[in-house]
């Protein structure tokens, strides 16, 4: 009995082939770089500031609040380029929570700054000693020259 015939495709083995895509164009891309970077430290910051229950946006206002005490909400769409609607209830949700207070504006009546409360003091202090632990091992393949010119060449970007 004569064995059956088979294709070349069907008897050389095949050919190893990688999971890995071609990336090239989008490794020369700013944007695809600093959002894959973007990615990893997010989702480090997002497991290490649960228990704190803060997001991003959340951990940036209370951080600017605690070294700008009686900041505006202007202010704080201003600099975190955030639409007012959002930070409303953002405001309403850390008002609830006790982390911060309003109170009139010194010099603007029409204003109301914002002010950390005691426990609002107390998470962001221990909330920025996190932060500045997990941004360390979440770059701590750069050196420390590396991580500040590389923060620098970023800032250059969008100030």
């Amino acid at each position: 009995m004569a064995t059956p015939r088979t294709s070349p495709s069907e008897s050389a083995p095949a050919a190893p082939r990688s999971d890995r895509l071609d990336t090239q164009v989008l490794d020369a891309l700013v944007g695809y770089n600093t959002r894959r970077a973007w990615i990893v430290i997010s989702s480090v910051f997002a497991e290490r500031m649960a228990v704190y229950g803060l997001k991003q946006v959340d951990f940036s206002v209370l951080s600017l609040l605690a070294h700008n005490p009686g900041a505006t909400s202007r202010q704080l769409c201003a600099t975190l380029d955030i639409l007012p609607p959002n930070l409303v209830s953002l405001v309403a949700t850390m008002d609830s929570r006790g982390l911060i207070e309003r109170r009139p504006h010194p010099r603007d009546g029409r204003a109301v700054g914002l002010h950390l409360t005691a426990a609002g003091k107390k998470l962001v202090r221990e909330a920025e000693q996190t932060v500045t632990q997990l941004e360390l091992d979440a770059s701590a393949k750069l050196t420390a020259r590396e991580r500040e010119t590389l923060i620098k060449l970023l800032q250059k970007i969008y100030l």
